[in-house]
């Protein structure tokens, strides 16, 4: 249902006629994709409007910092440091690569005490990172890239971790990154002033497809794998959720109504590997973004990932990568970033 512009704004105390106003809080490394993907949508949301409905500016948590530069290396000029904010702004900390270097205790009390404003409060990428930290999250439904879902479910237990593209949970707002921004800043736009003016931004955009909070970040199991056979989707569904505690593979033969013959032979075909082989690359990738990402012991790590030994975990590891667990975790803290 689309709500009339000038009711809505009252009823949150800004006049209908005030532009709204969104500061981005950049961090080292960030996104640029979704950062630009955002302002993209607010711009043109003023274009087709036809006046200024919406503001925006960016800044730092960062003293005596004139630019960051963005995970794919180009500087970004910011508007300043730890800005002055009013209840009716929006503050989203737009995070991407390497978000734990770049958090500091000044930036987590900058944020906590702006959200004590109850302004609105959002996160792209890996920010969402920032927000959970601050214990802004806690009890809330949100999002973060898939790439870093396995660390951030380890991390912050009391976050309702969702895998949609993007999830609105009262004054938290976050989004997955890449153009999951477009998605969330256009259905900011279709609350604030209706659906037919995000529809027209989506137009310019060539943007054919707008997403909801109900769309997943990643392709369909049968698309990614590149192969559309349904009982085998099922099967790698069943093991990408199952990767604590695997489940045997006369189990999961069962669950798809096969023999552990006909499975293997499935595997073969379509994957050239084994489904205990598979089973253990999924295994791996995870305990890989969790020795990147988090600072769980490595023990703790190969627990989270199905391995009652960490010797065990090591030889894995190392047949896998090329490397033993505690020297990729080395090697990736004493890389530069």
């Amino acid at each position: 249902m689309q709500r009339n512009t000038a009711t809505y704004m009252a009823a949150n105390g800004r006049h209908a006629d005030a532009p709204c106003r969104f500061v981005f809080c950049l961090v080292p490394q960030f996104s640029l994709a979704s950062f630009t993907n955002a302002i993209e949508v607010l711009r043109l949301a003023n274009r087709s409007a036809g006046r200024e409905i919406y503001t925006w500016e960016t800044c730092v948590a960062f003293e005596n910092t004139e630019a960051i530069r963005s995970s794919c290396g180009l500087l970004v000029t910011v508007g300043g440091f730890q800005p002055e904010l009013t209840r009716d702004d929006t503050l989203i900390v737009c995070g991407g690569e390497n978000i734990r270097q770049a958090i500091n205790k000044p930036m987590l009390n900058w944020i906590r005490r702006e959200a004590r404003r109850n302004i609105q409060l959002g996160a792209l990428c890996t920010g969402a990172h920032v927000l959970a930290l601050a214990g802004l999250l806690d009890g809330k439904r949100a999002t973060v890239h898939w790439e870093n879902q396995d660390s951030f479910e380890e991390e912050f237990p009391d976050v309702e971790l969702s895998q949609s593209v993007f999830c609105i949970d009262g004054k938290r707002i976050t989004a997955a990154g890449g153009t999951a921004s477009i998605d969330l800043v256009l259905k900011l736009v279709a609350t604030d002033h209706g659906t037919d003016l995000a529809n027209e931004v989506a137009d310019q955009l060539i943007y054919t497809s707008i997403r909801t909070d109900r769309d997943t970040q990643r392709l369909s199991t049968p698309t990614r794998i590149g192969v559309r056979h349904p009982k085998l989707s099922q099967v790698i569904k069943m093991m990408e959720a199952n990767l604590e505690e695997p489940i045997s593979p006369n189990a999961l033969a069962d669950y798809v109504a096969m023999s552990t013959r006909q499975l293997e032979r499935l595997f073969r075909r379509y994957l050239d590997r084994s489904p205990k082989r598979y089973y253990m690359e999924l295994r791996l990738q995870k305990a890989r973004n969790l020795l990147l990402q988090t600072d769980m012991s490595v023990i703790n790590v190969a627990l989270a990932c199905g391995f009652s030994s960490p010797s065990h975990f090591s030889k894995c590891y190392r047949q896998r990568y090329d490397t033993t667990p505690y020297r990729e975790r080395g090697a990736h803290a004493a890389a530069p970033h």
